[in-house]
């Protein structure tokens, strides 16, 4: 990635544009940068950004300049100006610290949809989250205690573990120095896990599956390692196992999206949840940032702060 100007977007008739604030860092912008070509050069990359609105549409109901909304795109965060389909817009209460706001759509909405939607947590299950010291983690490991469910979570240090103690996590374990599937049922006592979320991918995912039980349920979110695994035709028979994919971004578009975020910005408002955030760098230093989210293990998110904050 290199600094510097490009023209300004445009928005299109359904768009708007945003005088970004704040970028949030998402695991999706690490893992697209590393695997998937960019479909044109220059190209921006970055899901999420906040900030106010400078440009609408002739389409656009939802909006007028002047509002504090956070977007989503595929890709065009990274930069002073973000242009936004208005069904992937949401408007960030008078309160609510845009800062904040930044890292709520993506890691909050695939925590819940993770949980909830696809994964079916019910009150006093067990739930596993491989990888929760991250945004994404934060986010589970908070919504799962406040439902009932027992949560299990792995990071990378007991002093992360302990940190996590204070979102509701119940148990730890450190995926560098514990056999985790042991640790599980240890902690379950010999029955498994009903519930994975699975943010790191890779090698870990033999021991994650081992923690399951059977009919348990397997939720692919990311894969924050960087190594893409996958599953055999008869792993998933022998424990007649439920495996999901997770991407929130499809569904971001949907009524019943713009009404959980709704209800989670108002929960960020009230203090119930939060993210947060582990070190601040200037947009400028986005090969920075990304290298420090790659390489330093950061404790819920990063975030970069552009001209207009």
């Amino acid at each position: 990635m290199t600094y510097g100007d490009l023209p300004d977007p445009v928005a299109g008739p359904e768009a708007i544009v945003i005088a970004v604030a704040w970028i949030s860092i998402e695991g999706g912008d690490l893992l697209n940068r590393r695997v998937t070509p960019p479909v044109r050069v220059p190209f921006v990359p970055g899901y999420q950004a906040s900030g106010t609105v400078v440009a609408v549409g002739e389409r656009v109901t939802r909006f007028k300049v002047g509002d504090r909304v956070v977007g989503f795109n595929w890709n065009g965060s990274h930069a002073e100006l973000f242009e936004v389909p208005e069904h992937y817009a949401y408007a960030v209460p008078a309160d609510l610290d845009l800062r904040l706001a930044a890292t709520i759509p993506v890691a909050f909405g695939t925590a819940h949809d993770s949980l909830f939607e696809y994964g079916g947590l019910k009150e006093g299950e067990t739930v596993l989250v491989q990888g929760a010291a991250g945004g994404v983690g934060l986010a589970a490991v908070q919504f799962a205690a406040q439902a009932g469910a027992t949560v299990i979570g792995t990071a990378s240090s007991a002093e992360r573990l302990e940190r996590m103690q204070l979102f509701g996590l119940h148990h730890g374990i450190n995926y560098r120095t514990d056999d985790i599937a042991a640790r599980v049922h240890e902690i379950t006592c010999g029955r498994g896990v009903d519930l994975v979320i699975d943010l790191a991918g890779g090698k870990g995912k033999e021991a994650l599956v081992q923690s399951l039980r059977g009919h348990g349920r397997y939720a692919v979110v990311g894969a924050s390692s960087g190594d893409l695994p996958s599953f055999g035709f008869f792993e998933l028979i022998r424990k007649a196992m439920h495996a999901v994919g997770i991407s929130f971004g499809r569904d971001m578009h949907t009524p019943r999206a713009h009404r959980l975020l709704a209800d989670i910005m108002h929960q960020i408002g009230d203090g119930t949840i939060t993210m947060p955030i582990d070190r601040e760098f200037h947009l400028s230093e986005a090969v920075e940032a990304h290298r420090y989210v790659a390489d330093g293990h950061p404790f819920g998110r990063v975030v970069m702060k552009a001209a207009s904050a």
